[in-house]
């Protein structure tokens, strides 16, 4: 009887359950974001009925998470963001109602039929999911239960099946959720707190790379520098390999000519393609011109100096993410530097580009070009440079 309680049919020393248990989590993991996030929330990729179904019945069996649910949820998130409309933002609720709690948000928003009814569309809805699935979510928890008691033990078995229904709740809807939109590096400009936690994602399949994700929703992949590594596109990609599943979109990667000397429809839709690369390209630049005007402020007017170098940080992001408060600062410590003003007036009208849908792509076209003869005829060195580049994407 003892035996029964400590060992299953295959009799695993406890380090052996421990990787078990990991193993067998880090399946549900690629599951929610190879198919819960990039397959059905952002159709991303498509994948063959025999991977979806697989990855169907395993969350079913781990998890008890309904398709519809969760991508309505996330949707919603993406929608909403970091507004009180948000499900869950840290920005909204707090970082430790976020952290610790994330899962009791997310089931809140589950329940809220008219979110389901807008953004659940598309979802799966045939016989199995409408009668099994859906209708008995605790049941797959309890089977996966039962089957990780026989194969470990009793109590080792408890052990691992509260690793798999733990690690999703706290790890994707804590942390991800929380921490990503609050701490960590950012790579792209996007409009809300998004944040890259960690280079290397392996711990939720490539989700720690959040930043990324929300500048290019629709993307497969969710790695974006030559440092990162996203472990679920790495599974995306042996999918592929193996005719189970097709990649849709990729986030766009900028190709460069000679600078044109007239700027051209195909310049702007390059731009427009790729224009969170050029807003961090911009942000270089506007923090090389304000590194030499705090040089020159730091001789001429040190108290002015000072109060730029507060607001530094700021000066890459739009007027429209920072409060009235800072934006009044911003204003403040302008008033020092013509070049700076000059440099953040421009981004406005530059992302405008890209804002103005009833424009013809002739009239961007000319809109471009008049901001970059403005650009370079400004004196502004890094703006000059920063506009021959921009006359470069093809």
């Amino acid at each position: 009887m003892q035996s029964l309680f400590y060992s299953g049919v295959l009799d695993l020393p406890w380090w052996g359950a421990v990787l078990a248990a990991l193993a067998l989590t880090h399946v549900t993991i690629a599951s929610v974001t190879i198919f819960l996030h990039r397959h059905q929330a952002h159709r991303a990729l498509e994948l063959h009925p025999v991977a979806s179904h697989f990855f169907r019945l395993w969350l079913w069996l781990t998890t008890g998470m309904v398709t519809r649910e969760w991508a309505a949820v996330h949707r919603k998130h993406h929608a909403k963001c970091e507004t009180p409309e948000d499900p869950h933002s840290p920005q909204v609720y707090g970082l430790n109602r976020v952290l610790w709690g994330g899962v009791l948000l997310y089931v809140r928003e589950a329940a809220n039929t008219e979110t389901l009814e807008r953004y659940g569309h598309g979802t799966p809805d045939d016989w199995v999911e409408r009668n099994l699935y859906s209708r008995y979510k605790i049941m797959g928890i309890v089977l996966m239960g039962i089957v990780d008691m026989v194969l470990f033990g009793v109590l080792p078995g408890a052990l691992v099946l509260l690793t798999q229904i733990a690690w999703i709740p706290f790890w994707a809807a804590g942390v991800v959720n929380g921490i990503g939109h609050y701490w960590g590096y950012r790579n792209w400009p996007a409009r809300d707190a998004s944040t890259n936690i960690s280079p290397i994602g392996i711990l939720i399949g490539g989700e720690e790379l959040h930043n990324n994700h929300h500048a290019f929703p629709a993307s497969a992949k969710l790695s974006s520098k030559w440092f990162e590594f996203d472990i679920g596109w790495l599974y995306i990609r042996v999918l592929q390999a193996l005719g189970l599943a097709k990649v849709k979109h990729v986030a766009p990667t900028p190709r460069f000519v000679a600078p044109k000397a007239n700027v051209d429809l195909a310049t702007v839709q390059a731009i427009i393609r790729c224009h969170y690369d050029v807003l961090s390209n911009y942000t270089r630049s506007l923090k090389k011109a304000c590194a030499t005007e705090l040089g020159r402020l730091r001789r001429k007017s040190p108290e002015a100096a000072r109060v730029l170098k507060t607001v530094k940080p700021w000066l890459g992001k739009e007027q429209g993410a920072l409060g009235a408060s800072r934006q009044l600062q911003v204003a403040q410590a302008l008033k020092a530097s013509q070049a700076l003003a000059t440099m953040y007036a421009m981004r406005g009208e530059l992302t405008a580009l890209w804002s103005r849908s009833a424009a013809t792509g002739e009239q961007l076209a000319r809109h471009l070009q008049d901001w970059c003869q403005r650009a370079e005829a400004s004196g502004i060195a890094p703006l000059a440079e920063f506009s021959r580049r921009l006359r470069s994407y093809a």
